[in-house]
């Protein structure tokens, strides 16, 4: 039996196709809380990281995986990222949470990794910094940093 029925049994999740299905960042918190085989997965570039910040997962006493889906700066799909992502977590029932910076990439990143045979791929929806706002500024809308999830600055 899989961890995808536990996961939806158990864990608000929106339904997806290709996909276990999307949840948001404070459920994405809390299965990283209490599911000690659950990954993090930022998908964001290194840019990103680096000049937006990362989820902080210390009080958990872990970290994100890092695994750029497009590789900065031409923004060209990671032709390894499969298999990048695979040699480092080969437990396939374990639930892996994808991040970018508004779901997009990380909704195309488990899709990959269910395509690949990971059981429990889930999006985190409006990622690490959400949409747009009425000023057009990310960050205030939804994600991750609007959630007050903990993130630092590199």
């Amino acid at each position: 039996m899989s961890n995808d029925s536990t996961i939806a049994g158990t864990y608000a999740l929106s339904p997806a196709s290709g996909y276990a299905g999307d949840v948001s960042p404070a459920t994405a918190w809390q299965i990283l809380s209490e599911r000690s085989d659950a990954v993090l997965v930022d998908v964001r570039t290194r840019a990103e990281w680096s000049y937006v910040g990362l989820p902080d997962l210390e009080t958990l006493a872990r970290k994100p995986a890092l695994v750029e889906w497009q590789t900065f700066p031409s923004m060209q799909p990671n032709p390894e990222f499969v298999a990048t992502l695979s040699s480092a977590l080969p437990d396939k029932e374990a639930p892996l949470l994808f991040l970018c910076r508004s779901g997009v990439r990380s909704a195309a990143a488990a899709k990959a990794m269910t395509a690949a045979g990971y059981s429990t791929c889930l999006n985190v929806a409006d990622g690490f910094e959400g949409p747009l706002d009425a000023k057009a500024r990310r960050g205030e809308a939804g994600g991750w940093k609007a959630a007050g999830l903990p993130w630092r600055q590199t």
